[in-house]
């Protein structure tokens, strides 16, 4: 009985389910409503994003996937000067694989990544600590299945579309949906 519960209990964990109630938040609520520490412990407030196209991602340094630094830098390089914008905030939630502190975290992406977008605090994404910007983005979409899950959000701060941790940044769903999102009034 005790291994079907545990089963049980990680079957649930693997699919999302927490365990915990779901975060409901009021219906004018968007990405510009959160507010985020930045990797140089500065609070600020989403808000200064908006009129952005937004990609929140959950990144880690000694992840196998975190060669997707590279397409982050390469989308910020391409549509930055066009109202985008990638939005880096690194977790340890999956397997310890962002072990650093801020300060080597911001030096292990500039050294390896030349890293040029904004760069937020190391932050739970899941679970009962998630910042409430990615319970938010759960709540629309799927909560965080590994490093690299990507949400997009609209210049009016609205959720667009989540891609997963296999997703590429530089995928042609995740650039189609940037450029129509850029397009859009």
């Amino acid at each position: 009985m005790r291994s079907s519960i545990l089963m049980l209990t990680g079957l649930l964990s693997a699919i999302g389910c927490s365990g915990r109630p779901a975060t409901t938040f009021p219906e004018e609520t968007n990405a510009h409503t959160f507010t985020a520490v930045t990797n140089g412990g500065e609070e600020q407030t989403l808000a200064s994003s908006q009129g952005k196209v937004l990609l929140f991602v959950n990144t880690a340094s000694r992840c196998g996937l975190t060669r997707q630094y590279t397409g982050l830098q390469n989308l910020q390089e391409r549509f930055g000067d066009q109202g985008f914008s990638v939005m880096a905030f690194p977790s340890n939630d999956f397997m310890g694989q962002e072990p650093g502190t801020d300060a080597d975290i911001a030096e292990f992406c500039s050294s390896n990544y030349n890293v040029t977008f904004p760069l937020y605090a190391k932050t739970p994404v899941t679970g009962s600590n998630a910042h409430p910007l990615f319970d938010w983005l759960a709540s629309m979409s799927d909560a965080p299945s590994w490093n690299f899950t990507k949400y997009l959000v609209g210049k009016d701060g609205n959720f667009i579309a989540r891609f997963g941790p296999r997703t590429g940044p530089e995928s042609s769903d995740v650039i189609e949906a940037i450029q129509i999102a850029l397009a859009a009034p």
